[in-house]
């Protein structure tokens, strides 16, 4: 069999841990044997960040805006104890923050939804696709212990010299202090974003902060959001027969877990960050979730929702059996392989991507999964297999 070919390549960022292990089963099983594969490869394992000062983590990003497609392997964020493990020069930050900042964009994230795999919220009949703002917030964040007694101001210094102070707190005792930023041009990439892929599907969309207590920073998303949807949008949204509404992110939360599900969920980072794992656990498991980042310049970069299944690392060391699930890292590959086919009118390359798809879902539906899955599905006497087994599974249905 003729392999596919390919015309432009792929950015490919490596990872670490249990994900970087089935990075590279998937693509030895279920895409090498098939596509003639380009791609122009990042190694984002964290000894190789840490060797090269995460100077990788931006050229990978870079590549992606010259390329226009990535697909990304989860990696791992350090803290202390990461940072005594690796023995690293530094406590490198995320890199998809890193990426994400140099991109912009959003992040929209959806489950998987597969036969046998309930919700756990019974209501839940359709996908909830969380849209994430892709910058900013904690995760640009400076940060500072503050050792004793004393005052901390936000000082806002103009090119003039002019300054504005806001008072923080006057600490009596020792505390810590965090500043955050965010950029209206980037919020209007975010609501724009969220509109053009609310009209794409043809789903309702829903935006949620805490403009009752912060009433600069997450009143002024509020706002960006509603103006550009007033003089925008309002008539696309009608003639789509679609919604656009605002509600504060406790309200949101409480009508989610009463809805049938079915629409856009647009969140600030953080919030983003925590409800995408809310409703992928909630759909079924954290490996069932497909993430895209879409910049608005028309690049896109793939990856999977969750971490790197480090307890699972650990034991694959000892030579112990894991039985990790890959589907989300395989919705990454598919993601890439069929936006690739798409921008380059490969109408081979999106078929590709299809059938891997199908094949992965009718291995699950067939009664074949790993174990995560197998503990939650009601289907009758599953077939617990290990991770390398459940993508050759995959690799015989291909």
């Amino acid at each position: 069999m003729d392999k596919i070919k390919m015309t432009t390549p792929i950015v490919e960022m490596d990872g670490d841990e249990m994900t970087r292990i089935l990075w590279q089963m998937i693509k030895d099983n279920l895409i090498l044997p098939y596509i003639d594969l380009k791609t122009e490869y990042y190694d984002l394992g964290l000894e190789y960040r840490d060797e090269t000062n995460d100077q990788v983590t931006i050229d990978s990003a870079n590549a992606t805006k010259k390329y226009g497609v990535a697909v990304k392997c989860a990696t791992i964020t350090p803290n202390a104890a990461r940072v005594e493990e690796y023995h690293l020069k530094d406590m490198w930050k995320s890199p998809n923050a890193t990426i994400r900042a140099i991109l912009d964009g959003t992040v929209f994230r959806a489950p998987i939804v597969v036969k046998g795999i309930e919700p756990c919220v019974k209501c839940w009949k359709k996908p909830i696709t969380i849209a994430r703002h892709a910058y900013g917030d904690v995760y640009k964040a400076s940060e500072m212990k503050i050792p004793g007694p004393g005052k901390v101001e936000l000082v806002y210094t103009a090119e003039d010299g002019t300054e504005s102070r806001e008072l923080i707190h006057s600490f009596n005792c020792p505390g810590i202090v965090q500043g955050m930023h965010n950029v209206n041009k980037s919020i209007e990439s975010f609501a724009r974003s969220c509109f053009n892929y609310a009209l794409d599907t043809k789903q309702d969309l829903w935006f949620a902060t805490k403009d009752t207590i912060s009433k600069q920073y997450d009143h002024t998303f509020k706002d960006i959001f509603q103006e550009i949807f007033d003089s925008e949008y309002t008539k696309k949204f009608e003639d789509a027969g679609i919604t656009y509404f605002y509600t504060l992110i406790d309200d949101a939360v409480a009508r989610v877990m009463k809805s049938e599900g079915g629409y856009i969920w647009a969140c600030k980072n953080y919030d983003g960050d925590v409800m995408s794992d809310m409703i992928s656990s909630a759909f079924g498991s954290l490996a069932m979730m497909t993430s895209v980042l879409v910049s608005p310049d028309g690049n896109f970069e793939y990856e999977a929702a969750h971490g790197t299944v480090q307890r699972h690392y650990y034991k694959h060391l000892k030579g112990e059996e894991t039985s990790t699930n890959s589907v989300a890292t395989i919705f990454a590959w598919t993601g890439a392989l069929r936006k690739r086919g798409e921008l380059d009118g490969n109408q081979d390359l999106m078929e590709f991507a299809d059938k891997l798809e199908k094949a992965t879902l009718d291995t699950i539906e067939g009664g074949e999964m790993t174990k995560d899955l197998a503990l939650i599905t009601s289907l009758p006497d599953p077939v617990v297999l290990n991770s390398e087994d459940f993508i050759k599974a995959i690799a015989r249905r291909l």
